[in-house]
């Protein structure tokens, strides 16, 4: 997901947290890590990476699991974001202390050394708690199997969305009969609406939120474009470097071009371009997690996946998913508990939505409820047409990856490196990660059985 700053943390805590946990009919804070449920037999330790919007989210669902199931206590902990969450979990299951459930991205699940940190689910107890494969879009279910196995169950995906206000785009005449953006289906149509979008916006302000000097999301949208491209990273053995550099080019200066152009100003870092679309701005480019944050602004605003500007539909997406760290003995009432959970945590994700995330259990997606949702009934699409980082162990949510070829892409952007320079060292560096091993288990990727 995104960074912890501004954009998602502070902003969502503050202006759409609460009220989205309230909004569902739940307790904001709920009972909590310390619970004990006098009558309850089972035990399941739960470690989460969730907090702000998605931390009363997720405390709300919890404490509605143990409404419905008296017998099992849930003992949830919320760790630090971000790489401490993955260090701490890695160490937690090596040393055979590990909970009896986790969250992961489901990037990164590939070089969590699935069959020694992870242990696989028993798809079997999962469908008797009505969890099937079926119910699943089959790019994500794919995502979440090694070498034959389910390690990893999917809770939701959560995408880069264009997020637009209606009240200037219907100044510049840009939005369609249905009071939507006007679809846009090349890259010059997009700066053509730019052009149109900056004439109605207000002085002060830009007309588009980048993040243009920040590497994850650079990176983010780097993916997304570049899939819409059909570029592809390396064979499916996973050892020779497929990275198409004059596709990358392309990607590399259209995003120059919204600095040369004057519709993003690379002034406004970090989080200003969110804060800057609450004042006005028409367009910015973020996480689904900010539709509690501009909700709770009231703003008339609309989101759609990022522009299909090079034809092919594409927005980048990671996913929250459930494992099951690994335990030397793992079994009994514990393990069954953790799939119960898991199982009712991905059924009930209209609550989840809330927050902006797309469920990733397709019943949900088609129910009367989530179809009232705004604007997550414009973006759901993005569902189908999903851009995710190869998989490898070095990709996932602010893995090696993204740390290694994230500046190089924001070193284009801000126009200290040309693309055709930056499109190399993005490969050469591609080579660099493809022979490095994995310090998880010692193997590099081509013999990390990444294969689905």
């Amino acid at each position: 997901m995104g960074r912890p700053g501004l954009n998602r943390r502070h902003l969502l805590a503050a202006a759409g947290g609460l009220t989205v946990a309230g909004g569902f009919g739940f307790a904001a804070l709920g009972t909590g890590a310390d619970a004990l449920a006098s009558d309850a037999g089972t035990r399941v330790r739960y470690w989460n990476l969730f907090s702000g919007g998605d931390g009363y989210n997720m405390i709300a669902m919890l404490d509605a699991f143990r409404e419905d199931n008296p017998g099992i206590d849930v003992k949830d902990s919320t760790l630090q974001w971000g790489s401490p969450f993955y260090t701490k979990l890695a160490m937690a299951a090596a040393g055979n202390r590990a909970p009896d459930l986790g969250v992961m991205h489901l990037g990164r699940v590939t070089g969590f050394s699935p069959g020694r940190l992870l242990d696989p689910w028993d798809v079997g107890l999962l469908a008797e708690y009505g969890v099937r494969e079926e119910d699943f879009n089959p790019a994500l279910w794919k995502r979440a199997v090694v070498n034959g196995k389910l390690y990893a169950l999917p809770l939701d995906i959560h995408v880069q969305l264009c997020f637009y206000r209606k009240d200037v785009l219907g100044k510049a005449g840009l939005l369609d009969a249905d009071g939507r953006m006007v679809p846009v289906t090349s890259a010059d149509e997009w700066f053509d609406v730019l052009k149109e979008a900056k004439k109605a916006t207000g002085k002060g302000l830009q007309t588009i939120g980048l993040w243009v000097n920040d590497q994850n999301f650079q990176w983010w949208f780097f993916v997304a474009f570049y899939t819409q491209l059909g570029g592809t990273w390396f064979d499916d053995t996973r050892t020779e470097v497929t990275f198409d550099t004059d596709k990358a080019v392309q990607v590399l200066e259209f995003l120059r071009r919204h600095i040369t152009d004057g519709y993003a100003d690379p002034g406004f870092g970090g989080g200003a371009g969110a804060e800057q679309f609450v004042n006005g701005a028409p367009f910015v480019w973020e996480g689904n997690w900010s539709v509690p944050v501009f909700s709770g602004a009231e703003l008339d605003y609309g989101a759609t996946p990022l522009p299909a500007v090079f034809g092919k539909p594409a927005t980048h997406a990671e996913s929250h998913s459930f494992v099951l760290p690994h335990q030397a003995d793992r079994g009994g009432a514990a393990n069954e508990g953790a799939h119960r959970l898991a199982a009712y945590v991905v059924q009930h994700a209209r609550q989840w939505a809330g927050g902006g995330h797309i469920p990733a259990h397709t019943p949900t997606l088609s129910t009367a409820a989530y179809r009232e949702l705004e604007p997550q009934n414009e973006y759901v699409t993005a569902m189908d047409h999903q851009a995710t980082e190869p998989k490898v162990w070095f990709a996932g949510s602010t893995g090696i990856l993204a740390q290694r070829v994230g500046p190089i892409v924001v070193s284009s952007t801000m126009g200290s490196a040309g693309p055709e320079t930056a499109a190399r060292r993005m490969r050469s560096t591609l080579t660099e990660l493809l022979a490095t091993k994995n310090p998880m288990d010692g193997r590099t990727a081509a013999e990390g059985g990444a294969v689905a």
